[in-house]
């Protein structure tokens, strides 16, 4: 057992300090490969939320907030060197705690959480504002300033990577964060809480609240001192978010769900098309909010795209998370894979066929065996809703105008892959595509350099990149008088 877990009751982290909840509660973590507990965890609730707030809140208007923008880029880049210090910890603790093959973690997740904080590192003095010469009489100028105490609410999909798309951006402006994990996947939240503390981020820039969504979730967005909420999850719970935070006018910014169609033309490079498509859906054992579950086939290659694609599902290794050469590890929980068997059977019951898998893997760890749909209507539940699960489904088109209706024809518009060696279609279905993303020739690749988002029922607004530090910032004008 990871010695930061083994045998422990983790404790909420507020104020630089680890503190248990105000109610004495706990509640268990659990390794979803195995079913078996490995920590208790502090349960915050309001009381706990609150204390989080006035910690941030004095550390935004004192010690963090006054800081030197260099020195918070500094900062920023001592934590990056712990985590890269603490990797192998890390790595085995994300594994733990969400059921990650550790060699995923390795591949992706783990270098991104760096990649990310060096990022932010680099723009902490460079957030400026512009001259802009409205009157001769004047001297016009705006400035940037840190929106302030930021609640980040985060998934339990990809916990440490999308945690630390939310932590970096929001310090480097000047923000201070209460964070909150999924109950799922608390464990690398708050390791990556007591690194900040180690690196020198003075008490209350970064606190770390796990609890539940109805509790702790509900009192970031409903608390009257927190400026802006950050949230990665759900299209129902995006929702309600929106409603509490009207409350007091917060910033929003929600990243959600997806259902997202990666096209395969006639003359695109199939055997390299389905190798991306597998991975597109079959990664993290499809818990991820692009995965490219709706795989819209040309006709004319469509049994072809079925075969290779049930090729690579075969090919898919389920096992111990901690074993390198596993491909796929379990679902999150007992109710996800619940979830995902539930939307099997609808399909089933709709009367698509299932090509291969469709049926848990085992009797222990919450496992479902990679799963591919043929035989599915565009209409059915399975093609317009997010089963968040290793379930494909293959769908025909008969021409480009047929794959643009099909591929927009959700409530969802985060991503979208293309296929094809014209380079004249790739541009038109680019632009004809409703997606925050689209990939052409690759599907998947993501870089904190480059915006992320969707609309419609993926959300509004973006992260990573420059669009990020416009998350965490207000504008200010000042207007000096220079006339007589």
């Amino acid at each position: 057992m990871n010695q930061f877990t083994a045998g422990k009751h983790h404790d909420l982290l507020i104020d630089g300090q680890r503190v248990p909840a105000a109610s004495g509660r706990y509640f268990e973590t659990r390794d979803p490969s195995t079913e078996e507990v490995i920590a208790l965890v502090a349960e915050a609730d309001a009381a706990d939320v609150d204390a989080a707030v006035r910690s941030a809140r004095a550390a935004f208007e004192g010690t963090w907030g006054q800081m030197r923008p260099a020195d918070r880029g500094l900062a920023l880049l001592r934590l990056a060197e712990f985590v890269r210090r603490d990797q192998e910890e890390l790595v085995e603790l994300e594994s733990l705690d969400s059921g990650k093959p550790v060699s995923a973690v390795r591949r992706q997740d783990l270098p991104a959480v760096i990649d990310t904080l060096i990022y932010y590192a680099g723009w902490a003095d460079k957030i400026s504002g512009q001259v802009i010469p409205a009157r001769t009489d004047a001297l016009t100028y705006t400035v940037r300033e840190p929106m302030g105490v930021v609640g980040a609410i985060i998934p339990w999909n990809f916990p440490l990577m999308i945690g630390m798309w939310k932590i970096a951006p929001a310090l480097a402006c000047g923000c201070t964060v209460v964070l909150k994990p999924a109950e799922l996947t608390p464990l690398t939240a708050l390791k990556i809480g007591e690194l900040a503390v180690e690196a020198g981020f003075p008490a209350g820039t970064l606190n770390v609240v796990p609890g539940f969504g109805k509790t702790a979730g509900q009192a970031i967005v409903d608390h009257p001192d927190i400026d802006k909420v950050t949230f990665t999850g759900s299209p129902g719970v995006g929702r309600q978010i929106l409603r509490g935070a009207a409350g007091n006018l917060k910033r929003v910014t929600l990243e959600l769900g997806g259902k997202s169609a990666n096209i395969i033309f006639p003359g695109s490079d199939v055997e390299k098309a389905v190798k991306a498509a597998g991975a597109g859906i079959f990664f993290n054992t499809g818990q991820v909010c692009s995965a490219g579950s709706r795989i819209l086939a040309h006709r004319s290659i469509y049994d072809e795209v079925v075969e290779r694609l049930v090729g690579r599902a075969q090919g898919m290794r389920l096992g111990d998370p901690r074993d390198d050469k596993t491909s796929m590890g379990p679902l999150i929980s007992q109710t996800q894979m619940e979830r995902v068997l539930g939307y099997i059977e609808v399909g089933r019951q709709e009367g698509a066929e299932v090509a291969i898998g469709g049926a848990r893997h085992g009797d222990k760890g919450y496992y479902v065996s990679p799963t591919v749909f043929t035989g599915v209507e565009h209409e059915m539940r399975i093609s317009q809703e997010e089963i968040f699960g290793p379930v494909a489904t293959v769908i025909p088109f008969e021409d480009e105008d047929d794959a643009v209706r099909l591929a927009n024809g959700t409530v969802y518009s985060l991503a979208a892959g293309v296929w094809t060696a014209d380079i004249a279609q790739s541009h038109r279905m680019t632009r004809k595509l409703k997606a925050g993303t689209v990939w052409v020739n690759t599907y998947g690749p993501t870089d904190v350099r480059l915006p992320w988002g969707g609309m419609r029922d993926s959300g509004f607004g973006r992260e990573h990149g420059d669009i990020a530090i416009e998350n965490f910032t207000e504008p200010k004008v000042v207007w000096i008088n220079t006339g007589r």
